[in-house]
């Protein structure tokens, strides 16, 4: 009686929680996949986010206060209109705090009493309002709607803001809308490409009628350019909306989410929208960016090499294959026959670089990145053109190997931010999984089976290594210390579950998801602070899935996805906080999508046409699909489910049945596909 009682109280007190996160939402998914805030009485709230084109990026500060108005601060970002000095940040910004509806007058009055109604994100915000109007000394609630449609250029260098007004009224209106414009010229010294010209107009002026009704249509555009380019034509918004809504929906058609979880299927389809579409269309080729108005026309051994550029062969979208391609070939382009260490960051369109933090193991970062995207690319030239620099950053990691057995570094990829000792592991992590991937790759290019050897036993000692030297006891649990002299938990200690290192999987994950170290916003990110970086509650979730505490896994995951989406910041994960104010970084759109194809379905490449699956299911589940899978030079599906006590995994190609096998739960299948 004693037992079930406990467990009736467990379920209650599920349920409460669950309906609590519910009734918490700021946004609910429409079913067209969008999210939407519907407003309500007293319902102020603002926020910020991010989207980009291949010529721009925009910020957008926007909100609802405490009468119903919405207010709206552009942040613009031109990552190819560098200022001088050219570091990473110098790209050339501009701010625009100007509410275009104020300057439109009905009757010749100023519209009035705003009420904004919902705002909608599908990577296009859309944005419906409300204005009351003074007729005949009386005044008319809902006289005028407006709805706001807001997006960048898809390739162009400007942002668009679509305006059209509604005559709600019974009788005509007159709006007369101003000759407005605003022009910006750059000193020519202050840029590196001489002065640039910041622009911003409306596309009509003049008086307008509107009967009962009517729709009348403005446009907003902000652009910038070279003093030495000629001036921006009239903007064909309807084509650009257009291009913009083919780009997301070719995003959200390819590696499709399939699982009776909403939210997860909802988050990860933004994910993958926020992943591909920071790439930017530089002189020194397609280059994949953070954003976050700081980090553009740049690649980083982190955010891209390790972190986004793996998971680009999944989702089939070209230009993202070939921005990390072109990732790699920058890093490549500073081997040395000294094995001096690559910069951790190549800058400015590619033509300086940035290693402030010295070596942070930037060696283990892109030998493990390059590895991975070369074998889910399946391009076997491309891995020819690769092999080089895996080759050289394996070497170079090796030979930093201490005493201990394990990869020496100057910091990690905080930077310096927290402690990392003198070799973290972290770096020693990544290495050992690139050593692994190196020995599958090899195999396709016909490299000498006795180097291949060479890395699996180098793996093997490292896996070795890594226990004697980081497994630790620490604050109470079966883990591991970060680095020599580390005696309090670190969010980092999650990474050889992500490798396949589970010798202390059970204290790692209790660890992770104590009160130490979990928080409302995921992983702080050493024990005892406030700092949280989503980078390695990212890397926790997948692990913690992969190494088979799925229940445990998916229930954070869960938890970290709602607020992430359906929260007060949305809608995408973010860099960190306090630091940066939670911007929308978008690699770790890249890490997201991986606790799903490295976690959930447990994706390890072992050669061009093949992979070994580990796949899992909650108990509530009774299956999880990922559909139109592009890695592997091929189109498939996922398909597990439930059967019995066994899992059924299916993979479908062409319209065929490929596999069909039951295993255990917990087990790896090994899946060929067939060959070109």
């Amino acid at each position: 009686m004693k037992r079930k009682f406990i467990l009736v109280a467990l379920c209650l007190g599920l349920m409460s929680s669950l309906s609590a996160g519910a009734a918490s939402d700021r946004w609910k998914i429409g079913n067209d996949g969008a999210i939407n805030w519907s407003i309500k009485a007293n319902d102020a709230h603002s926020d910020h986010l991010e989207m980009s084109g291949q010529k721009i990026s925009v910020v957008l500060r926007y909100g609802v206060d405490a009468d119903g108005a919405f207010s709206l601060n552009r942040s613009l970002v031109f990552p190819m209109l560098r200022m001088k000095p050219n570091k990473t940040q110098n790209n050339l910004k501009q701010r625009f705090d100007v509410n275009i509806p104020g300057l439109v007058t009905i009757d010749d009055l100023n519209m009035t009493d705003e009420k904004v109604s919902n705002i909608k994100f599908d990577g296009i915000m859309t944005v419906e309002s409300s204005f009351s109007h003074v007729y005949r000394r009386k005044k008319v609630d809902n006289a005028v709607s407006l709805r706001r449609v807001l997006y960048p250029s898809v390739n162009g260098a400007y942002y668009c803001e679509e305006y059209t007004f509604t005559n709600n009224m019974q009788n005509p209106i007159t709006l007369r809308v101003p000759e407005w414009s605003v022009k910006y010229t750059t000193p020519e010294e202050a840029g590196v490409y001489g002065s640039y010209i910041i622009e911003a107009s409306l596309s009509k002026n003049g008086l307008f009628t509107l009967k009962p009704g009517e729709k009348f249509e403005l446009n907003a555009i902000y652009s910038a350019r070279k003093a030495s380019d000629d001036a921006l034509k009239r903007v064909n918004t309807d084509a650009q909306r257009d291009g913009r809504k083919a780009l997301i929906s070719g995003w959200w058609g390819n590696l499709v989410l399939d699982t009776p979880d909403e939210v997860l299927n909802t988050m990860f389809s933004f994910a993958k929208l926020r992943g591909a579409e920071s790439i930017y269309n530089t002189k020194g080729g397609l280059m994949h960016g953070p954003g976050g108005e700081a980090y553009y026309a740049a690649v980083w051994a982190n955010d891209q090499a390790e972190y986004i550029n793996p998971f680009f062969p999944y989702l089939g979208y070209e230009i993202g294959n070939q921005s990390a391609l072109n990732s790699f070939r920058h890093f490549a382009r500073y081997m040395n026959d000294d094995y001096r260490p690559i910069p951790s960051s190549i800058i400015s369109e590619g033509v300086g670089f940035w290693h402030g933090a010295k070596d942070r193991g930037d060696g283990a970062m892109i030998a493990y990145g390059a590895a991975r995207y070369a074998l889910a690319r399946a391009d076997k030239e491309e891995a020819r053109q690769l092999w080089p620099l895996i080759e050289w950053c394996l070497e170079y990691c090796h030979r930093k190997l201490n005493a201990g057995g394990v990869v020496a570094s100057d910091s990690d990829e905080l930077e310096n931010r927290f402690p990392s000792g003198d070799a973290n592991l972290c770096t020693s992590s990544l290495y050992y999984d690139a050593l692994i991937s190196a020995s599958y790759l090899g195999k396709e290019l016909g490299i000498q089976s006795a180097k291949l050897k060479d890395y699996t036993k180098r793996a093997t000692e490292l896996r070795k290594a890594i226990e004697s030297h980081f497994g630790y006891e620490i604050e109470g649990y079966h883990s591991y210390r970060y680095y020599d002299g580390n005696d309090v938990l670190r969010a980092w200690i999650c990474m050889p579950l992500t490798v396949g290192i589970n010798e202390r999987a059970k204290g790692t994950i209790d660890a992770l998801f104590s009160p130490r170290l979990w928080t409302d916003d995921g992983l702080l990110t050493q024990a005892g602070t406030e700092t949280f970086w989503d980078r390695s509650t990212l890397y926790a979730l997948r692990g913690t899935i992969a190494a088979g505490e799925v229940e445990k896994g998916i229930d954070f995951l869960k938890r970290y996805s709602r607020r992430r989406l359906l929260g007060d910041h949305v809608p995408y994960a973010i860099e960190a906080w306090p630091e940066g104010d939670q911007r929308h970084l978008s690699a770790e759109s890249g890490l997201y999508c991986r606790i799903f194809t490295e976690g959930l379905f447990g994706i390890r490449p072992t050669g061009f046409r093949s992979f070994e699956m580990t796949p899992r299911l909650p108990a509530d589940w009774s299956y999880a699909n990922l559909d139109k899978v592009r890695a592997f030079g091929s189109d498939f599906d996922i398909k597990v489910s439930r059967a019995g006590d066994k899992l059924n995994v299916k993979i479908m190609h062409g319209g065929k049945c490929l596999v069909d096998k039951k295993i255990k739960d917990g087990a790896t299948v090994k899946i060929d596909l067939p060959k070109k």
